[in-house]
């Protein structure tokens, strides 16, 4: 049986995403609200460091971008470099 057409162009508009290198540390590309500041940039370091080598990078930051995405690193990109790019201005 196949699945309904609206299922799989979900499907495909996220298959990129299997294919990044961050599917194996989520918790890395994400931080918390009480993680102190000198934590979180390490992590983004660490984040912006594999997504440099990553095969959906592109695909990804273009995600980001278009979608709005909030929180993490995407694309190489954290939340504050995403708010810049799209000429806002984070307030929370």
């Amino acid at each position: 049986m196949t699945p309904p057409t609206g299922i799989r162009r979900i499907d495909e508009r996220w298959e990129w995403t299997d294919h990044g290198h961050c599917q194996e540390l989520p918790d890395l590309f994400y931080n918390s609200e009480d993680e102190p500041k000198r934590v979180r940039r390490r992590k983004e370091a660490v984040a912006k460091k594999i997504c440099a080598g990553c095969p959906v990078l592109a695909e990804c930051r273009e995600h980001a971008v278009a979608n709005g995405e909030l929180y993490g690193v995407w694309g190489g990109l954290t939340e504050i470099e995403r708010h810049r790019l799209a000429g806002r201005v984070r307030t929370g």
